[in-house]
């Protein structure tokens, strides 16, 4: 199991926003580095020319400063202040560089302070480099102090729009996580409680007639195996399809002695159907159009549905003895309803609440395929699921 399966359900919402790889934090640092001394570095060499005594201790601080860009993303504060103390030591020693120009490596730092810290420590960080605004002043007038606050500035919220960017990259994987998780939860519901609706109506049925009817309790007994085994290959596929390393290592292929079983589609609902007919109730499949070409989302879709709509019937429909399913496939849709002749059982249920996990899969499968869902009784008795879903055929 991947790692980030094992982590608890807050596990995004703790990392910390500014966490890189060790790779990109290199990166980071050899592209902030090289930054300073291209052009920090040919300020100070310029500058130092008038003042050649001074000049070894001015590249010495640059030096100092590319070097403390190494851990900006491990301690950013303490790099943001040892760049600032450096750069004004620079800017003391060398008038002729510019302020802003000497703080060069700070607003670096203030820019990755502001990407990967809390929102209120980078504005103190902000507030902090603003104190250095008078002596741009001072030096370079209304035209310098300006220069000066609109880099910091700059600098600050580049970092805040990096870690807003961080942030909806979180977002976005942990609603990923969330919806798979859920697509799982949906295709074990499906699996498993439409064969073990056939299990206990059979099981019970084959005690029923036990002693007298022992062929029929065979036939029960024999339609739980099928059902059984039926659900145990859905459910292996529905693993395989879910382990991590599907398709590497020749993962694909089966195992000795195992049979792949085919994928849930439109073209097995014979099969389904007579899971059904197997507990005594009358199904009566109909098909208008070819299923060949469908998207598999939506062959997939049409199958579950009415997977779960005979499951309903059987669980909560009372007295219900005869099933219609139809399945029209037209050029741009297929439209599936399934029709039962029951009444509600007592307690409600799917069928009469509305609020099961069974009609609620059904909505969510709909919507994911961008169709329409209708499920409720019927003014005569029974209960009607209704879906179109749009589909286009693969060419």
């Amino acid at each position: 199991m991947d790692r980030s399966d094992r982590q608890p359900d807050g596990a995004f919402a703790g990392e910390a926003p500014g966490e890189l790889s060790p790779r990109a934090a290199r990166a980071l640092w050899w592209g902030s580095a090289a930054l300073v001394l291209a052009v920090l570095g040919t300020s100070v060499l310029v500058a130092g020319a008038e003042h050649a005594g001074r000049l070894p201790v001015a590249v010495a601080l640059v030096m100092v400063q590319a070097c403390a860009l190494r851990w900006q993303t491990r301690a950013p504060a303490v790099v943001l202040a040892t760049n600032a103390v450096t750069g004004l030591a620079v800017w003391a020693l060398l008038p002729a560089v510019t302020l802003t120009g000497a703080l060069l490596a700070a607003q670096v730092a203030l820019c990755v302070l502001s990407a990967t810290r809390p929102r209120r420590e980078s504005l103190w960080a902000l507030a902090l480099m603003c104190l250095a605004a008078p002596p741009a002043y001072a030096v370079g007038g209304p035209a310098g102090l300006a220069v000066y606050l609109l880099t910091v500035v700059l600098a600050w919220t580049a970092g805040q729009w990096r870690r807003a960017q961080q942030a909806r990259t979180r977002e976005a994987t942990r609603r990923a996580v969330l919806e798979e998780r859920a697509r799982i939860a949906r295709e074990v519901h499906d699996v498993v409680a439409h064969t073990l609706s056939v299990l206990v109506v059979q099981a019970a049925a084959a005690d029923d007639v036990f002693a007298e009817r022992p062929e029929q309790a065979r036939r029960a007994l024999r339609v739980i195996e099928t059902s059984a085994r039926s659900a145990l290959g859905e459910l292996r596929l529905l693993l395989r399809a879910f382990r991590p390393d599907a398709g590497e290592d020749g993962a694909g292929e089966e195992r000795a002695g195992e049979q792949r079983e085919p994928r849930p589609s439109l073209a097995r609902l014979d099969e389904l159907a007579d899971t059904v007919r197997a507990t005594g109730m009358t199904v009566d499949v109909r098909r208008e159009g070819a299923t060949d070409g469908l998207p598999a989302a939506v062959d997939l879709a049409a199958y579950r549905i009415i997977q779960e709509a005979l499951t309903n019937t059987l669980r909560h429909a009372a007295g219900a003895g005869e099933v219609s399913v139809r399945v029209t496939v037209e050029e741009e849709c297929v439209e599936v309803t399934v029709v039962d002749d029951g009444r509600p059982s007592q307690g409600g249920g799917v069928g009469a609440s509305g609020t099961g996990r069974g009609l609620l899969g059904m909505k969510e499968r709909v919507r994911l395929v961008g169709g329409d869902l209708r499920a409720g009784p019927l003014p005569g008795g029974g209960f009607e699921v209704a879906a179109r879903l749009p589909a286009e055929r693969a060419s």
